[in-house]
């Protein structure tokens, strides 16, 4: 094979190059420095995201994201308020992070409005909390756990990453925060940061 026949990128068209580097990363803080890259432009692959970039609507938040993922927090889903027509969406971030950092995440439905649900290693949990409407349907909710204990779900992190990585995301607590006003946008972020700062780290 000529060294031009070979594939720089995947069928999502995420540059190999940038998953190698994922392959490496076999710390919470290490998948976060990549995410937070991936956010502001400087790379095209994240695990699990089928697409060489964020989505339009993320890029808004996408600095404040980084930051997150620079703190303490591995982000896995986000995404902004909205209210236009009959479409509302509620401000959220869900991510993996150590036992003291879930522990201050959870304070912040102590001392401020905004609701955190965190879910320990392994544990089964389902509820749904809306945070997406389209008219009168729900199109979205949290309150499910997402650790991937499966053994098929550890498969398609290490696949995506590196098994270790994916050990380490069955062992450590996945953390959701929304802010309960529909479309708001200047709350959760700003607090979910102030509270990683201050987090106890391991």
């Amino acid at each position: 094979m000529k060294p031009e026949d070979v594939p720089v990128h995947d069928q999502y068209g995420r540059l190999l190059e940038d998953r190698g580097v994922w392959r490496q990363a076999t710390t919470l803080e290490a998948a976060g420095e990549l995410t937070a890259r991936w956010l502001e432009g400087g790379s095209s692959y994240q695990p699990g995201h089928f697409a060489a970039g964020s989505d339009d609507e993320t890029k808004p938040i996408a600095a404040a994201l980084a930051e997150l993922n620079r703190n303490g927090l591995f982000t896995k889903e986000s995404q902004p308020g909205i209210r236009t027509g009959d479409a509302a969406q509620r401000q959220y971030v869900t991510g993996f992070c150590s036992a003291g950092t879930a522990g201050s995440l959870l304070a912040l439905s102590t001392r401020t409005e905004l609701v955190t649900v965190a879910h320990a290693p392994g544990e089964a949990s389902s509820a749904a909390i809306p945070v997406t409407l389209a008219g009168p349907e729900i199109t979205t909710v949290l309150g499910s756990s997402e650790n991937p204990v499966e053994e098929d779900q550890i498969r398609d992190w290490a696949d995506e990453t590196n098994d270790a990585l994916a050990l380490l995301l069955a062992d450590s607590w996945y953390v959701e925060i929304l802010d309960p006003v529909w479309g708001r946008n200047d709350v959760l972020l700003p607090a979910v940061l102030a509270a990683l700062k201050g987090a106890e780290q391991p």
